[in-house]
């Protein structure tokens, strides 16, 4: 897995992440987990709820609450599942990190691996701290964080599913 903020990605100063991991398996599978949110709390032991608010087509509003180490985090976002382009966009709409764009995007590889990338960007417009708070507090400690800890899990259990030889869902 890997984490970064290239200097050249996004607005000079605002927050930019990107957390990467391959996964042995089924990309229709990965996309699978990755596309259903409303799922995550079962499957993911660091989300606490997920509630889907509203639902037209390939959108859906939700309400995401998750932890980060032991720290209680929420917010809402509309999702867009791009099943076609196997990539899933959201902005959050509520929450400290309202406006902050985040896209998933899955490309399957050689040998039976899906390169499963979580980019996130955000620029935090508040006075003076906005971005430094983003960059420095937000991005590293909460965003790359919780990005890791979904991508490990759906990394174990997109391994464990039938296509992939084991037992797991979907």
């Amino acid at each position: 897995m890997r984490a970064g903020r290239p200097a050249e990605a996004g607005l000079p100063g605002a927050m930019h992440t990107e957390t990467a991991i391959r996964i042995r398996g089924s990309l229709d599978a990965v996309f699978a987990y990755a596309a259903r949110v409303e799922d995550w709390p079962r499957w993911l032991p660091h989300y606490r709820s997920v509630r889907v608010i509203a639902s037209d087509g390939p959108d859906r509003i939700v309400e995401m609450r998750a932890r980060r180490s032991g720290i209680p985090v929420r917010w809402r976002a509309r999702q867009r599942i791009l099943t076609e382009q196997r990539r899933i966009r959201y902005t959050h709409l509520r929450g400290v990190t309202q406006g902050m764009e985040v896209e998933w995007r899955l490309v399957q590889e050689a040998g039976g691996l899906v390169l499963v990338t979580i980019v996130h960007d955000l620029d935090l417009r508040w006075p003076l701290i906005g971005r430094p708070v983003a960059r420095w507090i937000i991005g590293p400690l909460f965003v790359e964080a919780i990005a890791g800890q979904t991508l490990s899990r759906i990394k174990a259990l997109a391994e464990r599913a039938p296509g992939a030889g084991g037992g797991g869902e979907p």
